[in-house]
C-alpha cells in the first residue's frame, strides 16, 4: 500500500514562511512527477508547483518567486518552501504523485492559514 504523508502546515502571519514536506511510503511504481496542489474554501483545486524526475520545475503564476519546490536525492520526500505568504495562500495543500503507468496518488492534505 502506498501512502503520501504531508506535514508542516499551520497558522502564520502574512509575510511569514512555512515549509511543507511530503513523504512517500510504500512501493511506488516509477514516479515521473510530484506536485503540490491547494484548494481554498469554495474554490477548485489548483496546481501550485511540480517537480519532475529530471528535476524540472514549474509554478503557478501566483506563487512564482515566493515558493520553491525541491526533493531529496532518493525521491522519497518533496518539500515546498513558502515565503512571503499572503492571506490568499490560505488553503489545504495536497501532495501528489504521478507514476509512469498513469497512476496518481494524493495525500490527505495539510492546512495552511495565513492571517493578515
Amino acid at each position: 500500500q502506498v501512502q503520501l504523508v504531508e506535514s508542516g502546515g499551520g497558522l502564520v502571519q502574512a509575510g511569514g514562511s512555512l515549509r511543507l514536506s511530503c513523504a512517500a511510503r510504500g512501493n511506488f511504481f516509477t514516479m515521473t512527477a510530484r506536485a503540490w496542489y491547494r484548494q481554498a474554501p469554495g474554490k477548485q483545486r489548483e496546481l501550485v508547483a511540480k517537480i519532475t524526475s529530471g528535476r524540472s520545475t514549474n509554478y503557478a503564476d501566483s506563487v512564482k518567486g515566493r515558493f520553491t519546490i525541491s526533493r531529496d536525492n532518493a525521491w522519497n520526500t518533496v518539500y515546498l518552501q513558502m515565503n512571503n505568504l499572503k492571506p490568499e495562500d490560505t488553503a489545504v495543500y495536497y501532495c501528489n504523485v504521478l507514476e509512469s503507468n498513469g497512476m496518481e496518488y494524493w495525500g490527505k492534505g495539510t492546512l495552511v492559514t495565513v492571517s493578515s
